[in-house]
C-alpha cells in the first residue's frame, strides 16, 4: 500500500509506504524523514489505540496477554490520516494514525519492555 501525501497537516511525518508482511506477522512503514520501522503484529495488537485496549484514560489501559501468535489479516485506509489494522484474532477497532505509528516505531523498545514487565508482574504470558 503506497500513500501519496495530499494533506501533510494531519501528521508531522508522512508515510511513504506500508508493507504488510503477513508471513512474518509484521508491518513495515517508511516515513518521509527517512525513518523506517518494522512493527510486529503482537506489538501493534497490544498497543492498539482502541478504547478496548487504551481505555478512556492512561489509568484504564488494559494489559493484553496471550497474543504472541497474532497476525494481521489486512490493512484498511482511513481517510488520508490513518489505517485500520484487522488482526486475525478479529480485533479491528483500533485506528492507527500516522503520528501514532511513528510514535510506536520510535518508542518500540521502551514500550515493549514495559509490556513484558507488566505481564511478568501480573503473572501473565505472551503465549496464547
Amino acid at each position: 500500500m503506497t500513500e501519496t501525501p495530499s494533506d501533510r497537516f494531519s501528521a508531522p511525518h508522512w508515510p511513504l509506504e506500508l508493507k504488510l508482511r503477513q508471513a512474518e506477522k509484521r508491518l513495515e512503514i517508511s516515513f518521509d524523514d527517512g525513518a523506517v520501522f518494522t512493527l510486529p503484529a503482537e506489538y501493534l495488537r497490544v498497543e492498539s489505540p482502541s478504547a478496548e485496549v487504551q481505555g478512556h484514560s492512561a489509568a484504564q489501559k488494559v494489559l493484553v496477554a496471550g497474543r504472541a501468535a497474532v497476525g494481521i489479516l489486512r490493512l484498511e485506509p482511513v481517510g488520508n490520516y490513518a489505517v485500520r489494522i484487522v488482526f486475525d484474532d478479529l480485533h479491528d477497532t483500533g485506528i492507527f494514525s500516522w503520528a501514532y505509528l511513528y510514535q510506536l516505531g520510535q518508542e518500540q523498545g521502551a514500550r515493549w519492555q514495559r509490556y513484558l514487565d507488566g505481564l511478568a508482574a501480573a503473572g501473565l504470558s505472551r503465549a496464547p
